[in-house]
């Protein structure tokens, strides 16, 4: 396989592992699951049982377990055919499925940021912006 479809490959596979770790992490329909395996992250008595819950509740830790399922499922190897394929994709899928979750952070932080100023735009009429140039929008 040449290294331009891999390469595809890669940023494609990463989306569902960058979904599936987030969504488990992050949103509500795991609320109750994330809580309890919180909980037990805390207050199991093993080393080992407090390290298994406590990757339910990192984003980070979890997708190693996501790439390591899809890996699993999909068979990609990145740059050779034998073992180091699996493992060069398992560490880069890791990584751009981590970026893929910073920058849907970072947008989410923005748009709560414009929608804060847009209600504040609302309310007052005007607001003052923060930096360095100090605008006021009317």
């Amino acid at each position: 396989m040449d290294l331009g479809r891999q390469i595809v490959e890669l940023f494609v596979l990463a989306i569902p592992i960058a979904c599936v770790a987030r969504t488990v992490v992050f949103e509500e329909v795991f609320a109750e699951a994330r809580e309890w395996c919180r909980q037990k992250s805390e207050k199991c008595r093993s080393l080992a049982q407090r390290k298994f819950f406590y990757l339910f509740t990192c984003e980070y830790c979890f997708s190693h377990y996501v790439t390591a399922v899809l890996l699993f499922i999909t068979r990609f190897k990145l740059l050779y055919e034998d073992w180091r394929g699996y493992l060069i994709s398992f560490f880069s899928l890791v990584f751009v499925a981590n970026s893929y979750m910073n920058i849907y952070a970072r947008l989410r932080v923005d748009i709560h940021k414009e929608k804060a100023v847009i209600k504040s735009i609302e309310k007052n009429g005007s607001v003052e912006r923060s930096g360095s140039e100090g605008e006021t929008f009317n």
